[in-house]
């Protein structure tokens, strides 16, 4: 059960909240609770943590930690993130992105310790807490943003693929082995014929009942009653003895308080992890949060999340646990629950409390199996193929991103993966950005509009003129592509030209560089006999022009000036001269705008 959005007009008289308000958000949520959500927050609690709990499990052994190391994110990060986040029904855990991260990454710091695992992902936990609070004051929470979505399109399904085949050898009761993904295929493809029959049996029949349960019954939490009926087998059959791997002894208790016992110059490697953990959890944490936000009728605060975020992996490092983030799954149970405020965070972290001071006992037999079976189905849902299919028929620019994100998770791991598809991104991002689309204007037949007359052929040329647009700002990195490209067009045009007009109005930005190049051609220009006039510049565009003189050189940049002006100015001047234009304004009115 989801909460009526608001209406448009009642959020557009809703005054932004400042200072230390904004910074602490049940503030303003608890001054209008109302009492009758009190059911819905408490019933969503206990939904989520039913659902959270064997995803815990499952996800901490994906990052090589003892089963109890995921609730204990659950019971930490919820209650914190409760205080500062702006979503009322973001989740908060562990997720299995993170979870191999995690584990890939830190296995080869930890060198086999147990403990030193356990206190470098605490540390890292702490990074990101430290991270999200500077990002916070800086304002940085736009930079992620340079993580598109396409990145992520590919880097979820290589991830995806690659947890999946950590998870395969326990469905189907082999040891597995191998560092990278196709070294794991070739030494689990090795160990197929020691299959254990009786445990790939059950896998499959727990894997039937939770696709079933997922698509039959929606934001239920059919995992826990797997696992229920998982560990009643194996507590009172014959299977206890047909040799199934189970989770074991759960310590009972909830989880002392402590530091990290390690500092970060301790662990050659922590930065970069804590840096990535912090990319991917921020990412999915808001765009989860805003798909919720969306069908609840409201807005989170982008800022406020990175306190939000920081407050739960801050918890989550003091409590023994590691890094967390807001997923989409767990939230969406939380939001189908009824959830109305983060007290459903709340009530989740008691009932998860509970279950951890009186119930442990009960997870003992829990196979292992189980676990591998709710990892794969958790995936599944990272691997968007119709969305993929869309990408490659809308741009096939994006889907290489996407691609390389994919291909560098499998071939070089989940951190060096997403690293490299953000230096590849922004690589093409800023190639993109120095070679401007030039487009060469004619009129459209008819009107006072010029567009680009490579898109459209039947445009009207004038001659002894051409007309370029450059359809970006004019920048340092660009000019020189510019500059050669006009002259491209310049020396194969088959008319004798008089007059070049250069329009501006796609350029919201021109610095210096941009401005000696207008400079640098007109001169060029006027050396062979040919005027440059300049229109339809932006205001901050026309105050920097004059600043260098360029009014100076080709006349004057009114903001009325429009291309249709010139050419009638030009083909006026033709007829009863045969000299170029003086570079001043006819007089003529304004007769259209550029296209």
């Amino acid at each position: 059960m989801t909460e009526e959005p608001r209406p448009a007009s009642e959020v557009a008289k809703t005054a932004p909240v400042t200072g230390w308000r904004a910074i602490f958000p049940p503030v303003q949520w608890l001054a209008t609770y109302q009492l009758r959500w009190l059911r819905h927050d408490v019933i969503a609690g206990v939904t989520l943590a039913a659902y959270g709990i064997p995803v815990s499990l499952a996800y901490a052994t994906l990052a090589g930690l003892p089963p109890q190391y995921g609730i204990y994110c659950y019971l930490a990060g919820g209650l914190a993130y409760a205080l500062f986040g702006s979503s009322r029904q973001l989740a908060i855990g562990p997720t299995s992105a993170i979870s191999m991260l995690v584990g890939v990454t830190v296995a080869d710091m930890a060198g086999g310790d147990l403990a030193h695992f356990a206190a470098i992902a605490a540390l890292t936990a702490m990074l990101i807490a430290g991270m999200c609070v500077v990002a916070w004051i800086l304002r940085l929470s736009s930079l992620v943003n340079f993580i598109s979505e396409t990145i992520l399109l590919g880097f979820k399904a290589g991830a995806a693929l690659t947890i999946a085949l950590t998870q395969l050898p326990k469905l189907f009761g082999t040891k597995g082995g191998g560092e990278q993904f196709f070294e794991r295929v070739v030494v689990l493809a090795g160990q197929l014929p020691d299959t254990h029959y009786a445990v790939l049996a059950f896998g499959l029949t727990a894997l039937v009942l939770l696709l079933l349960g997922e698509k039959l019954l929606p934001g239920r939490p059919v995992a826990l009653l797997v696992v229920v009926v998982s560990i009643i087998l194996l507590s009172f059959t014959p299977l206890r003895d047909m040799g199934f791997k189970v989770v074991g002894n759960l310590p009972r208790g909830l989880p002392e308080f402590h530091l990290p016992g390690l500092r970060p110059r301790d662990v050659d490697g922590v930065i970069p992890l804590a840096f990535a953990c912090l990319l991917l959890s921020y990412v999915e944490s808001v765009s989860a949060a805003r798909a919720i936000a969306r069908a609840n009728g409201y807005e989170i605060d982008s800022r406020q999340e990175l306190l939000g975020l920081g407050a739960a992996n801050l918890a989550a490092s003091l409590f023994q646990a590691y890094p967390v983030a807001g997923g989409l799954s767990q939230s969406s149970v939380n939001d189908k629950a009824g959830a109305k405020t983060p007290l459903s965070l709340v009530f989740a972290s008691i009932t998860i409390g509970l279950c951890l001071m009186f119930l442990t006992d009960l997870l003992s037999n829990l196979p292992s199996v189980v676990l591998a079976a709710i990892v794969l189905v958790a995936v599944k849902g990272l691997i968007d193929v119709r969305e993929l299919h869309h990408v490659w028929q809308v741009s096939r620019y994006e889907f290489f991103v996407s691609m390389v994100a994919f291909a560098g998770v499998l071939l070089l791991g989940i951190l060096k993966g997403v690293i490299l598809a953000m230096i590849v991104s922004m690589l093409l991002l800023i190639t993109r950005a120095a070679r401007p689309h030039v487009a060469i204007l004619g009129r459209i037949p008819g009107t006072r509009r010029f567009s680009d007359i490579e898109r459209n052929p039947d445009n009207e040329v004038t001659p002894g003129v051409l007309m370029f647009r450059v359809e970006a700002s004019l920048l340092y990195f660009n000019t020189e592509h510019v500059h050669a490209t006009v002259w491209e067009k310049i020396r194969a045009n088959p008319e004798t030209l008089k007059l070049v007009i250069c329009d501006l109005s796609t350029s919201p930005i021109v610095d210096l560089a941009g401005t000696r190049m207008l400079a640098t051609l007109h001169a060029e220009l006027k050396a062979i006999a040919i005027s440059l006039r300049v229109v339809d510049a932006h205001a901050a565009v026309r105050d920097i022009l004059r600043a260098e003189g360029f009014e100076e050189l080709i006349g004057h940049l009114g903001r009325r000036i429009t291309v249709a002006d010139v050419i009638d100015e030009f083909t006026g001047a033709e007829k009863t001269s045969t000299s170029p234009p003086s570079g001043k304004p006819s007089g003529t009115l304004p007769g259209g705008s550029v296209t």
